[in-house]
Protein backbone atom coordinates (compact mmCIF):
# COMPACT_ATOMS: atom_id res chain seq x y z
CA UNK A 1 0.00 0.00 0.00
CA UNK A 2 1.37 3.69 -0.67
CA UNK A 3 1.04 6.03 2.19
CA UNK A 4 0.06 10.11 1.36
CA UNK A 5 -0.35 13.03 2.96
CA UNK A 6 -2.71 15.76 1.58
CA UNK A 7 -2.66 19.34 3.43
CA UNK A 8 -4.36 22.55 2.66
CA UNK A 9 -4.13 25.83 5.33
CA UNK A 10 -7.28 28.42 6.69
CA UNK A 11 -5.41 30.98 7.88
CA UNK A 12 -9.16 32.62 8.22
CA UNK A 13 -10.85 29.52 10.60
CA UNK A 14 -8.35 28.37 12.18
CA UNK A 15 -5.19 30.04 13.48
CA UNK A 16 -3.68 27.44 14.98
CA UNK A 17 -3.36 24.10 12.42
CA UNK A 18 -0.09 22.29 12.95
CA UNK A 19 1.58 19.48 11.26
CA UNK A 20 1.57 16.20 11.85
CA UNK A 21 5.82 16.26 12.89
CA UNK A 22 5.91 18.98 15.67
CA UNK A 23 6.12 22.07 13.93
CA UNK A 24 3.98 25.23 13.08
CA UNK A 25 2.52 25.87 9.78
CA UNK A 26 2.16 29.36 8.17
CA UNK A 27 4.80 31.93 9.21
CA UNK A 28 2.18 34.79 9.23
CA UNK A 29 0.80 33.25 12.84
CA UNK A 30 1.80 35.50 15.78
CA UNK A 31 2.24 33.45 18.65
CA UNK A 32 3.60 36.22 20.83
CA UNK A 33 0.59 39.07 21.03
CA UNK A 34 -2.79 38.88 22.10
CA UNK A 35 -5.07 37.81 19.91
CA UNK A 36 -8.65 39.58 19.41
CA UNK A 37 -10.05 36.89 21.24
CA UNK A 38 -7.99 37.23 24.39
CA UNK A 39 -8.39 41.01 24.36
CA UNK A 40 -11.97 40.68 24.67
CA UNK A 41 -12.09 37.79 27.40
CA UNK A 42 -9.66 39.81 29.50
CA UNK A 43 -11.85 42.86 29.32
CA UNK A 44 -14.70 40.47 30.37
CA UNK A 45 -12.87 39.21 32.80
CA UNK A 46 -11.64 42.43 34.54
CA UNK A 47 -15.62 44.24 34.35
CA UNK A 48 -17.18 40.67 35.68
CA UNK A 49 -14.57 40.80 38.86
CA UNK A 50 -15.40 44.18 39.45
CA UNK A 51 -19.10 43.70 39.37
CA UNK A 52 -18.69 40.55 41.30
CA UNK A 53 -17.57 42.35 44.36
CA UNK A 54 -20.08 44.83 43.96
CA UNK A 55 -22.76 42.70 44.41
CA UNK A 56 -21.06 40.69 47.21
CA UNK A 57 -21.28 43.40 49.51
CA UNK A 58 -24.71 44.88 47.94
CA UNK A 59 -26.22 41.25 48.51
CA UNK A 60 -24.99 41.16 52.20
CA UNK A 61 -26.18 44.38 52.86
CA UNK A 62 -29.40 44.33 51.12
CA UNK A 63 -30.05 40.79 52.01
CA UNK A 64 -30.94 39.75 48.58
CA UNK A 65 -30.57 36.23 47.35
CA UNK A 66 -30.99 37.35 43.66
CA UNK A 67 -28.21 39.71 43.94
CA UNK A 68 -25.90 36.83 46.37
CA UNK A 69 -26.79 34.56 43.40
CA UNK A 70 -25.92 36.59 40.68
CA UNK A 71 -22.80 37.47 42.76
CA UNK A 72 -22.30 33.45 42.95
CA UNK A 73 -22.34 33.45 39.45
CA UNK A 74 -20.53 36.47 38.62
CA UNK A 75 -17.27 34.59 40.90
CA UNK A 76 -17.61 31.37 38.96
CA UNK A 77 -17.60 33.64 35.93
CA UNK A 78 -14.47 35.28 36.33
CA UNK A 79 -12.64 31.70 37.44
CA UNK A 80 -14.30 30.87 34.28
CA UNK A 81 -13.03 33.86 31.74
CA UNK A 82 -9.55 33.37 33.01
CA UNK A 83 -9.61 29.77 32.05
CA UNK A 84 -10.70 30.69 28.65
CA UNK A 85 -8.06 33.37 28.29
CA UNK A 86 -5.73 30.46 29.37
CA UNK A 87 -6.95 28.17 27.05
CA UNK A 88 -7.03 30.72 24.08
CA UNK A 89 -3.58 31.49 24.96
CA UNK A 90 -2.48 28.02 24.94
CA UNK A 91 -4.31 27.39 21.81
CA UNK A 92 -1.74 29.43 19.67
CA UNK A 93 1.48 27.45 21.04
CA UNK A 94 2.57 26.22 18.49
CA UNK A 95 2.96 21.90 17.90
CA UNK A 96 5.69 20.03 19.86
CA UNK A 97 7.29 16.99 19.74
CA UNK A 98 5.03 15.86 22.67
CA UNK A 99 1.51 17.27 20.86
CA UNK A 100 2.55 17.35 17.94
CA UNK A 101 -1.47 19.12 16.80
CA UNK A 102 -0.56 22.01 18.99
CA UNK A 103 -2.84 22.93 22.06
CA UNK A 104 -5.95 23.82 20.27
CA UNK A 105 -7.79 21.13 21.96
CA UNK A 106 -7.50 23.29 25.40
CA UNK A 107 -10.19 25.52 24.64
CA UNK A 108 -12.62 23.30 23.91
CA UNK A 109 -11.98 21.46 27.42
CA UNK A 110 -12.21 25.14 28.60
CA UNK A 111 -15.60 24.99 27.41
CA UNK A 112 -16.48 21.46 28.92
CA UNK A 113 -15.67 23.12 32.80
CA UNK A 114 -17.26 26.04 32.16
CA UNK A 115 -20.60 24.41 31.10
CA UNK A 116 -20.28 21.86 34.14
CA UNK A 117 -19.67 24.88 36.73
CA UNK A 118 -22.99 26.21 35.71
CA UNK A 119 -24.55 22.91 36.91
CA UNK A 120 -23.06 23.51 40.41
CA UNK A 121 -24.44 26.92 40.39
CA UNK A 122 -28.31 26.05 39.51
CA UNK A 123 -28.08 23.62 42.41
CA UNK A 124 -26.76 26.06 44.79
CA UNK A 125 -29.23 28.88 43.58
CA UNK A 126 -32.07 26.21 43.90
CA UNK A 127 -31.29 25.01 47.50
CA UNK A 128 -31.07 28.22 48.58
CA UNK A 129 -34.07 30.03 46.71
CA UNK A 130 -36.49 26.76 48.20
CA UNK A 131 -35.06 27.80 51.92
CA UNK A 132 -36.05 31.30 51.21
CA UNK A 133 -39.09 30.40 50.02
CA UNK A 134 -40.41 28.76 53.34
CA UNK A 135 -38.45 30.97 55.32
CA UNK A 136 -38.94 34.99 53.89
CA UNK A 137 -36.04 37.15 54.80
CA UNK A 138 -35.99 40.86 54.61
CA UNK A 139 -34.79 42.58 51.60
CA UNK A 140 -33.42 46.46 51.52
CA UNK A 141 -35.06 47.05 47.71
CA UNK A 142 -33.60 50.62 47.51
CA UNK A 143 -29.79 49.27 47.61
CA UNK A 144 -30.73 45.86 45.88
CA UNK A 145 -32.26 48.00 42.75
CA UNK A 146 -29.16 50.19 42.67
CA UNK A 147 -27.02 47.08 42.11
CA UNK A 148 -28.77 44.93 40.27
CA UNK A 149 -29.20 48.01 38.29
CA UNK A 150 -25.46 48.58 37.98
CA UNK A 151 -24.95 44.57 37.06
CA UNK A 152 -27.36 44.43 34.29
CA UNK A 153 -25.20 47.52 32.36
CA UNK A 154 -22.00 46.24 33.22
CA UNK A 155 -23.16 42.44 31.92
CA UNK A 156 -24.52 44.43 28.74
CA UNK A 157 -21.29 45.40 28.40
CA UNK A 158 -19.42 42.49 28.44
CA UNK A 159 -21.94 40.59 26.21
CA UNK A 160 -21.20 43.26 23.68
CA UNK A 161 -17.81 42.45 24.18
CA UNK A 162 -18.22 38.81 23.74
CA UNK A 163 -20.78 39.10 20.78
CA UNK A 164 -19.70 37.85 17.34
CA UNK A 165 -17.62 34.26 18.28
CA UNK A 166 -17.97 31.55 15.60
CA UNK A 167 -20.37 29.27 16.05
CA UNK A 168 -18.14 26.62 16.87
CA UNK A 169 -15.73 28.42 19.27
CA UNK A 170 -16.70 26.82 22.16
CA UNK A 171 -14.23 28.57 24.85
CA UNK A 172 -15.62 31.93 23.54
CA UNK A 173 -19.36 30.46 24.02
CA UNK A 174 -19.03 29.28 27.55
CA UNK A 175 -17.54 32.90 28.45
CA UNK A 176 -20.74 33.98 26.03
CA UNK A 177 -22.76 31.66 28.15
CA UNK A 178 -21.31 32.45 31.82
CA UNK A 179 -22.28 36.08 31.06
CA UNK A 180 -25.57 36.03 29.18
CA UNK A 181 -26.37 33.91 32.75
CA UNK A 182 -25.01 36.61 34.70
CA UNK A 183 -27.15 39.41 32.72
CA UNK A 184 -30.42 37.02 32.91
CA UNK A 185 -29.78 37.26 36.72
CA UNK A 186 -29.41 41.29 36.81
CA UNK A 187 -32.93 41.10 34.89
CA UNK A 188 -34.27 39.00 37.83
CA UNK A 189 -32.92 40.79 40.34
CA UNK A 190 -34.00 44.39 38.78
CA UNK A 191 -37.37 42.93 38.80
CA UNK A 192 -37.27 41.52 42.25
CA UNK A 193 -36.18 44.62 43.82
CA UNK A 194 -39.46 45.86 41.88
CA UNK A 195 -41.60 43.63 42.94
CA UNK A 196 -39.97 43.98 46.71
CA UNK A 197 -40.29 47.45 47.07
CA UNK A 198 -43.75 48.22 45.18
CA UNK A 199 -45.66 44.89 45.65
CA UNK A 200 -44.26 44.08 49.23
CA UNK A 201 -43.57 40.39 47.53
CA UNK A 202 -40.53 39.26 49.35
CA UNK A 203 -41.10 35.75 47.80
CA UNK A 204 -40.29 37.04 44.29
CA UNK A 205 -36.87 37.14 45.33
CA UNK A 206 -35.93 33.38 44.96
CA UNK A 207 -39.18 32.66 43.28
CA UNK A 208 -36.95 34.78 40.34
CA UNK A 209 -33.63 33.37 41.09
CA UNK A 210 -35.41 29.74 40.38
CA UNK A 211 -36.47 31.22 37.24
CA UNK A 212 -32.59 32.20 36.08
CA UNK A 213 -31.62 28.97 37.32
CA UNK A 214 -33.97 26.75 34.89
CA UNK A 215 -32.64 29.16 31.66
CA UNK A 216 -29.35 28.85 32.71
CA UNK A 217 -29.85 24.78 32.83
CA UNK A 218 -30.89 25.00 29.33
CA UNK A 219 -28.05 26.53 27.88
CA UNK A 220 -25.47 24.70 29.63
CA UNK A 221 -26.90 21.38 28.58
CA UNK A 222 -26.32 22.41 24.86
CA UNK A 223 -23.01 23.75 25.80
CA UNK A 224 -21.66 20.46 27.61
CA UNK A 225 -22.89 18.44 24.46
CA UNK A 226 -21.42 20.13 21.88
CA UNK A 227 -18.28 20.33 23.83
CA UNK A 228 -18.17 16.53 25.14
CA UNK A 229 -19.10 15.85 21.44
CA UNK A 230 -15.80 17.37 19.93
CA UNK A 231 -13.83 15.78 23.21
CA UNK A 232 -15.06 12.03 21.91
CA UNK A 233 -13.81 13.09 18.51
CA UNK A 234 -17.47 12.93 16.99
CA UNK A 235 -18.68 14.29 13.44
CA UNK A 236 -19.03 17.48 13.42
CA UNK A 237 -22.21 18.76 13.57
CA UNK A 238 -24.10 18.99 10.32
CA UNK A 239 -21.89 16.76 8.31
CA UNK A 240 -22.60 12.97 7.71
CA UNK A 241 -19.69 10.39 6.69
CA UNK A 242 -21.80 8.89 4.47
CA UNK A 243 -22.27 12.03 2.03
CA UNK A 244 -18.85 12.59 2.47
CA UNK A 245 -17.79 9.28 1.42
CA UNK A 246 -20.10 9.60 -1.60
CA UNK A 247 -19.05 12.93 -2.29
CA UNK A 248 -15.33 11.54 -2.74
CA UNK A 249 -15.88 8.64 -5.00
CA UNK A 250 -16.47 10.52 -7.35
CA UNK A 251 -14.34 13.34 -7.36
CA UNK A 252 -12.37 12.18 -9.68
CA UNK A 253 -12.30 9.09 -12.28
CA UNK A 254 -9.31 7.17 -10.83
CA UNK A 255 -10.70 6.34 -7.58
CA UNK A 256 -13.22 2.92 -7.37
CA UNK A 257 -13.91 3.39 -3.83
CA UNK A 258 -13.49 5.41 -0.25
CA UNK A 259 -13.20 3.70 3.08
CA UNK A 260 -11.90 3.46 6.66
CA UNK A 261 -13.34 7.17 6.58
CA UNK A 262 -13.03 9.58 9.65
CA UNK A 263 -13.86 13.13 10.24
CA UNK A 264 -13.42 14.69 13.47
CA UNK A 265 -12.94 18.21 15.17
CA UNK A 266 -9.30 19.05 16.88
CA UNK A 267 -10.66 22.56 17.90
CA UNK A 268 -12.31 25.88 16.65
CA UNK A 269 -12.91 25.66 13.15
CA UNK A 270 -10.25 22.53 12.72
CA UNK A 271 -11.67 20.09 10.60
CA UNK A 272 -9.74 16.81 10.06
CA UNK A 273 -10.17 13.29 8.24
CA UNK A 274 -8.15 10.66 7.52
CA UNK A 275 -9.69 7.85 5.09
CA UNK A 276 -8.70 4.75 2.53
CA UNK A 277 -8.65 5.30 -0.93
CA UNK A 278 -8.53 2.45 -3.24
CA UNK A 279 -7.47 3.54 -7.00
CA UNK A 280 -8.16 1.62 -10.39
CA UNK A 281 -5.46 -0.07 -11.74
CA UNK A 282 -4.53 2.56 -14.11
CA UNK A 283 -5.24 5.26 -11.69
CA UNK A 284 -3.27 7.92 -11.24
CA UNK A 285 -2.66 8.81 -6.88
CA UNK A 286 -1.29 12.65 -7.49
CA UNK A 287 -5.16 13.21 -9.36
CA UNK A 288 -6.46 11.46 -7.06
CA UNK A 289 -5.30 12.74 -3.82
CA UNK A 290 -5.22 17.01 -5.44
CA UNK A 291 -9.63 15.82 -6.14
CA UNK A 292 -10.13 14.31 -2.61
CA UNK A 293 -8.29 17.39 -1.11
CA UNK A 294 -10.32 20.09 -3.02
CA UNK A 295 -13.93 18.13 -2.94
CA UNK A 296 -13.06 17.99 1.23
CA UNK A 297 -11.87 21.84 1.41
CA UNK A 298 -14.33 23.43 -0.92
CA UNK A 299 -17.79 21.06 0.16
CA UNK A 300 -16.75 19.97 3.57
CA UNK A 301 -14.93 22.87 5.42
CA UNK A 302 -11.93 19.72 5.97
CA UNK A 303 -8.71 21.29 5.71
CA UNK A 304 -6.32 18.90 7.47
CA UNK A 305 -6.63 15.44 5.51
CA UNK A 306 -4.53 12.58 5.57
CA UNK A 307 -5.35 9.69 2.68
CA UNK A 308 -3.71 6.70 2.33
CA UNK A 309 -3.88 5.22 -1.50
CA UNK A 310 -4.33 1.38 -1.34
CA UNK A 311 -3.17 -0.21 -4.48
CA UNK A 312 -5.13 -3.63 -4.03
CA UNK A 313 -8.91 -3.80 -1.96
CA UNK A 314 -8.99 -3.86 1.51
CA UNK A 315 -9.73 -7.48 3.19
CA UNK A 316 -13.41 -7.38 3.59
CA UNK A 317 -13.18 -7.10 7.31
CA UNK A 318 -11.15 -3.99 7.81
CA UNK A 319 -13.68 -2.28 5.50
CA UNK A 320 -16.25 -1.31 8.18
CA UNK A 321 -15.47 2.58 7.84
CA UNK A 322 -16.90 3.79 4.59
CA UNK A 323 -19.99 5.92 4.79
CA UNK A 324 -20.25 4.85 8.82
CA UNK A 325 -20.03 7.32 11.84
CA UNK A 326 -18.10 5.44 14.39
CA UNK A 327 -16.78 8.75 16.29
Amino acid sequence: MNTAHVRTHDHDHHDHEHGHHGHAHGATHDHRGVSGRERKLIVAFVLTTLMMVIEVVGGFWSGSLALLADAGHMLIDSLALLLAVVGAWFARRPADARRTYGYGRLEVLAGFVNALTQFVLVAFIAFEAIGRLFHPAEILSGMMLGVASAGLVVNLLVLRTLHGHAHDDVNLAGATLHVLGDLLGSVAAVVAALLVRWMHWNWADPVLSLLVSLLILNSAWRLLRRSAHILLEGVPEGMNTGDVADALRVADASIRDIHHLHVWQLATGSRMATLHAELNESGNSAAAISAINQVLAERFGIRHVTVQIDSEPCPEHQRDCAGHDHR
